[in-house]
């Protein structure tokens, strides 16, 4: 979705919508895909959304949420503009009020085994397959599905315009937070109760000292070392810096041209 509209098909029609723009990063989700798709006479529209697709370690948690088209939750938002106590509170409202929602959770050997992407789609199908209510149309955050019985809409930035896909990221954020947190009591050392499994300077660090734990993602880049020239995967030393995946890449690229 780009420009100051994006479309959404409805009933054969299309309904333009105001840009995702209107929505600042600290403002609520404003609903307005919802509202246009209500208005085309769709009552069960249904959000999804996945959260720990970049983790270093971990489940990818997807979520799927059904909300009655006259709800009024405040605060919801992009999980990640919340405080824990603030998910961990509207994550309680939104099960109450919501018409359905679920959980799913990805394996972190799944991932290995079958690839993030496709772990990532058939988790949000499953998400939406397992809510008690089927959607009369369904709203995810980029992705678009293909072969749902029912229509449905990937959008860039959707739980800025988005309350339905808001509150699916913001129940998947609480679950695998959670079981992060009771992982970090199984596997100490890795800071997985504060970084939830991301790559911050002290998994980083944590993974040269100690190497992967079990619930290590080991297809990520990095997590079992790097490559050396010779093709041996050896630890390297970028992980002291804490530098994202993509810093990563450019700090070896760097150090083999100097070579």
């Amino acid at each position: 979705m780009s420009g100051g509209e994006a479309k959404v098909a409805a009933s054969g029609a299309e309904a333009a919508v105001p840009s995702a723009d209107v929505a600042g990063p600290t403002s609520d989700a404003l609903g307005l895909m919802e509202r246009r798709l209500y208005e085309a006479g769709f009552t069960h529209v249904a959000g999804a959304d996945e959260v720990g697709r970049g983790a270093l370690a971990g489940p990818l948690v997807a979520g799927a949420v059904i909300l009655p088209p006259d709800t009024t939750i405040e605060g919801i938002r992009d999980s990640k503009l919340c405080t824990r106590l603030q998910r961990e509170r509207l994550a309680e409202r939104i099960k109450e009020e919501a018409v359905a929602w679920s959980v799913v959770r990805v394996r972190h050997d799944r991932i290995d085994r079958d690839g993030l992407q496709r772990c990532n789609l058939q988790a949000l199908r499953r998400a939406l397959k397992r809510l008690e209510h089927t959607p009369d149309y369904a709203l995810l955050d980029c992705f678009k599905l293909k072969r749902l019985p029912y229509p449905n809409l990937g959008v860039k930035k959707a739980d800025y315009v988005s309350r339905t896909v808001a509150a699916a990221s913001i129940i998947a954020k609480v679950t695998r937070d959670a079981a992060m947190r009771r992982y970090s009591k199984r596997y100490p050392g890795y800071g997985f109760g504060t970084n939830v499994g991301y790559g911050t300077r002290f998994h980083w660090n944590a993974l040269k000292e100690q190497g992967p734990c079990e619930i290590h993602r080991k297809s990520f880049f990095g997590v079992v070392g790097f490559p050396d020239e010779d093709g041996v995967i050896r630890p390297h030393q970028a992980r002291q810096f804490g530098l994202d995946p993509d810093e990563l890449v450019a700090k070896i690229d760097e150090e083999r041209i100097a070579r």
